[in-house]
């Protein structure tokens, strides 16, 4: 273990502690929307461009495709280049 790590010393109150062992016994689907949610409630300041944003690259990578501008590429071949 990284020795910064351990020096710092985690204390959670009891009603974390409790919330804790409750989420583990969901099943793993709820337990991911769970922290999603948590996460989600820590993004204070939200870029209000981000969703435009992302509307245009997927607007732009839909029309590479159907114009065949770029080949579409299957997971599985993916995996596979990668996995060499």
């Amino acid at each position: 273990m990284d020795n910064s790590l351990r020096s710092k010393v985690i204390v959670m109150s009891p009603n974390i502690q409790q919330v804790i062992e409750k989420t583990k016994k969901l099943s793993a689907q709820d337990r991911a929307l769970v922290a999603h949610c948590l996460i989600s409630s820590l993004e204070i300041n939200q870029d209000n461009n981000v969703d435009q944003a992302w509307a245009e690259l997927a607007e732009k990578r839909f029309k590479e495709l159907t114009t065949s501008r770029v080949k579409a590429v299957s997971w599985e071949d993916i995996k596979n280049t990668v996995k060499g």
